[in-house]
């Protein structure tokens, strides 16, 4: 079993063997659940509005929640609306995948450095979302990076759309008053 800082190495470097490698490796859950709870941290110790303990606690659960589903959906639109032929694949194999996909976030926690954390998070989002098309592509077995990059595409819409249901379910006001 590799490290998990090899695997997020890996995994940053954007390097699709990795992103096999914990698809088969069905230990590898804990790893992925690391890899988002540290790069939530990181985000929230580099966001630039801070927000204290109670902030990155929140967000690290929100995080998690989020990679959950947006992994179930990933499955989900991938296994069942855009499969390819050779497409094979369960749900903690897009657990794996997108959990180390989340490796780049680390770069947020430059932030500290208050002029950087625009540009930390911007680069970090491309980086991850690049990521994240990689980890699709490779646990749904994929050959074309644009099925995969569609599946990222639906999966984030639906989860857009499924966040601001739920917070008009409990009246967070999304400011458009």
């Amino acid at each position: 079993m590799s490290s998990i800082v090899d695997r997020m190495l890996r995994a940053a470097r954007l390097d699709a063997h990795l992103y096999e490698e914990v698809e088969a490796d069905q230990g590898a859950l804990s790893q992925a659940m690391g890899v988002v709870a540290l790069s939530s941290v990181a985000a929230g110790i580099g966001a630039p509005d801070g927000g204290g303990l109670g902030a990155i606690i929140i967000g690290t659960v929100a995080s998690l929640l989020g990679w959950f589903v947006w992994a179930y959906l990933a499955y989900f639109i991938g296994t069942r609306f855009l499969p390819e032929p050779e497409t094979h694949a369960d749900l903690g194999e897009l657990l794996r995948t997108t959990g180390f996909s989340s490796s780049p976030g680390l770069i947020r926690i430059v932030g500290i450095i208050r002029p950087l954390a625009g540009l930390a998070f911007l680069v970090a989002g491309i980086w991850m979302l690049v990521a994240m098309v990689i980890a699709v592509r490779q646990a749904l077995d994929y050959k074309s990076t644009g099925r995969a990059v569609g599946v990222c595409v639906i999966g984030f819409v639906v989860q857009l759309a499924i966040f601001f249901l739920l917070m008009a379910m409990i009246g967070v006001s999304t400011g458009n008053s």
